[in-house]
């Protein structure tokens, strides 16, 4: 007779790697992710895991700025957030070892039962996460990063989402989803509103990208634009302040090509939420590996992502009927001929910042534009 595949107590837990025992006695959960929207965004399902494994319990995101803003009045698993400190490969800036000094103390205060660490491999952020004196500790490790209650080792090449799962794993918690999926509030809509044009399907495009490795030409994202409102769309460029001058080049280039569309930029000028409510309300989002595309993922809206192939293992949309990738195959830096293949924790970037994904071919990413866009819902 085979045996139930189970934990000590028969339960049926299968999750991303070894889903061992929950902790008792888990009434407030610390989460440490730093970093990005996408970053964020990579965690959402491990953070859908431990509110489901730990129902009664309250979630603290410690994370950034932005993250705060996001889940600001948001229904899903994150009850509160806490702003990082600078902190050396916790949060960029000028270091503050009073500031970091006073975070732990307030944290430590709040006498957490479990602390969560899915922001990278440790080295930094073990130490910070031990800092806060929770009962129960779990996260990545690489072999040089200080020792958690339960730890997976830290491997570069690894979908980001997967990863956080994997650690949500080492508390007992069970995946619920495998995608980021977020709630856009009825104002944000009424706000998005207002960049809608009744009757014509929106493009929205964003160029920009942390590293600019990631970015592909102004000129190819013209040109899916030019595509785009000749098949009758709207099109604007999305973008935080820092793509302006970007999302602004895009847009002469379109213009210059074909004067007179319904081609505009709103790069800058939407906060977070609103941008959430756009990219829901687009036909089709096109972008790079950023925290935009990873955005209009999670609201539900089709994408059409630009990628070097390294990226997609780690921060590709996983399904194909809602979602497109186009990968350059670059494995070496077009200036300097360095493998650009070794990175992660231990490799050292070059100076150069040549995109790696030029060669995506503009005609192609248009094609499948037009095909989800026309696509009958799934």
């Amino acid at each position: 007779m085979r045996k139930t595949p189970g934990g000590r107590d028969g339960v049926l837990r299968r999750g991303i790697g070894p889903v061992l025992e929950p902790f008792a006695g888990v009434s407030r959960i610390a989460v440490l992710r730093g970093g990005g929207l996408g970053d964020l965004l990579f965690a959402l399902p491990a953070l859908d895991a431990l509110a489901a494994a730990y129902p009664d319990a309250e979630i603290t995101l410690l994370g950034m700025p932005l993250h705060a803003a996001l889940f600001d009045g948001r229904p899903g698993p994150v009850d509160r957030v806490e702003i990082l400190p600078f902190a050396p490969g916790i949060r960029p800036g000028a270091e503050d070892p009073a500031a970091v000094a006073a975070f732990h103390d307030r944290m430590r205060a709040r006498r957490f039962d479990l602390a969560v660490q899915v922001h990278g491999g440790g080295r930094n952020s073990n130490p910070f996460l031990l800092g806060l004196e929770a009962a129960h500790t779990v996260g990545t490790r690489t072999p040089d990063a200080a020792q958690l209650e339960r730890t997976i080792p830290y491997i570069y090449y690894q979908h980001e989402v997967l990863r956080a799962l994997e650690v949500a794993g080492l508390a007992g918690a069970v995946p619920v989803a495998l995608e980021p999926q977020l709630a856009v509030l009825p104002v944000e809509e009424e706000k998005a509103a207002a960049h809608l044009v009744p009757g014509m399907d929106l493009v929205t495009l964003h160029p920009g990208a942390t590293d600019p490795r990631r970015r592909w030409p102004a000129s190819s994202f013209a040109a899916v634009a030019v595509q785009a409102a000749a098949d009758g769309c709207r099109v604007l460029v999305v973008g935080d302040d820092g793509d302006r001058r970007l999302a602004e080049q895009v847009v002469a280039l379109a213009l210059a090509a074909a004067p007179g569309a319904d081609i505009g930029s709103v790069a800058g000028e939407l906060e977070i939420g609103t941008l959430a409510a756009l990219l829901q309300a687009s036909a089709v989002m096109v972008g790079n590996d950023s925290g935009p595309r990873h955005l209009a993922q999670a609201v539900g809206t089709p994408t059409v992502g630009v990628y070097w192939f390294g990226n997609v293992i780690n921060a590709g949309a996983m399904g194909r009927t809602r979602h497109r990738v186009h990968m350059s195959w670059v494995s070496a830096c077009p200036v300097c001929g360095v493998d650009v293949t070794q990175v992660g924790w231990t490799a050292e970037r070059c100076e150069h910042d040549d995109s790696f994904v030029a060669a995506v071919d503009p005609a192609a990413v248009s094609a499948d534009v037009a095909a989800l866009r026309t696509a009958p819902p799934a």
